[in-house]
């Protein structure tokens, strides 16, 4: 079952989806749409914009996600991103970081529905790319019930029509950031009557949602999904994507995925980027595979050794491919740039 008006997004996540992040995940799928970290609008206005939005062309299609509540500000910053060339704005509506608090943007701002939509209403204004929000289905004490539909009717208003939605609450007092990804209970059914009832809008479901079987099951009922934690920590599922969601022939095998992101690591390394910021994405491409511990602690242990390169990611794959004719080969077909290894989908 191929699902290919759907949307397949790979969530941004703080310090993790990097540009380094994106494009080793995006050897893996060309079809999933790939987000940046969360940036504040004051850092594009007034930081190193190259740091901070620049990105590999190869990485599209990719999204910039903004943080922020001053509409001119935001209008500001979603303008650059568009000159960036990024292909979607995205505000985040959703983080629930004491920084992200003090800040006055993300989770909190689920409480002012209102100011939502005016900064939804001026990044439309100042951009001719999607603008669209992420957002939970409420925060402390409120009725998600009430809270998210009040957002999304008045961002709705302003224009905006496609919400990714994580369906949980944001308990800004009294847990952590990382205990708002899991306490909080999920409530697929909000977003569900969220989709029926609002059948004009394009409603992603984001939050728990542990694979490519889960991902299909609920596709049936939403216009999309956003994968977070799942993708990063398993990303050799990635390379499923464009077979299983987009009916896609071929699938990314994990050994096909390293052959492929060597040329972009060759690239940083000769300026300058250490090994270790490329490979601490990699860690979990092999999950559940034999050699798979192997291929982490090579790659942990040796990528941060001064002068570490791509032999070290070479090192780790022949450990998982084993010592014999197997890892033979794929070490010859890696070192003389053979095409890469492709399996194809059952039909």
């Amino acid at each position: 079952m191929t699902h290919t008006a759907h949307r397949f997004c790979v969530a941004p996540m703080m310090d993790w989806t990097d540009r380094h992040c994106r494009s080793f995940h995006r050897v893996l799928t060309r079809r999933a749409l790939l987000y940046s970290e969360m940036v504040t609008s004051a850092a594009v206005l007034h930081g190193d914009r190259d740091r901070l939005l620049g990105f590999d062309a190869a990485e599209h299609p990719v999204a910039l996600q903004l943080g922020g509540s001053d509409p001119g500000e935001l209008a500001t910053a979603a303008r650059i991103g568009e000159d960036f060339g990024y292909r979607e704005i995205n505000l985040n509506v959703g983080c629930p970081s004491d920084r992200v608090q003090s800040g006055r943007f993300g989770a909190c701002l689920m409480l002012e529905p209102a100011l939502v939509a005016d900064c939804m209403a001026a990044i439309r204004q100042a951009v001719s790319v999607p603008a669209t929000v992420k957002c939970r289905i409420g925060v402390d004490d409120q009725d998600p019930e009430a809270s998210l539909f009040t957002l999304v009717d008045a961002c709705a208003a302003a224009g905006v029509d496609t919400f990714i939605v994580h369906a949980r609450k944001a308990i800004l007092k009294g847990l952590s950031p990382k205990e708002n990804r899991d306490i909080p209970p999920l409530n697929y059914d909000l977003v569900r009557r969220l989709k029926r009832e609002r059948p004009g809008l394009t409603i992603v479901l984001n939050g728990g949602i542990g694979g490519l079987d889960a991902a299909e099951a609920l596709l049936g009922d939403f216009d999309g999904v956003m994968l977070g934690r799942a993708a990063y920590h398993d990303p050799g599922l990635l390379g499923e994507v464009d077979a299983r969601i987009f009916g896609e022939a071929a699938i990314v095998t994990p050994e096909a995925a390293v052959e492929a992101y060597l040329p972009y690591v060759e690239a940083r390394l000769s300026e300058g980027v250490s090994l270790a910021a490329m490979t601490r994405h990699m860690l979990g491409l092999f999950q559940g595979r034999r050699g798979a511990r192997a291929w982490r602690r090579i790659l942990t242990v040796e990528s941060v050794r001064p002068g570490a390169g791509v032999e070290v990611i070479l090192r780790a794959l022949a450990e998982v491919a084993g010592s014999g004719m197997q890892a033979q080969g794929l070490g010859r077909g890696l070192e003389a740039g053979e095409p890469a290894q492709i399996t194809h989908a059952e039909q």
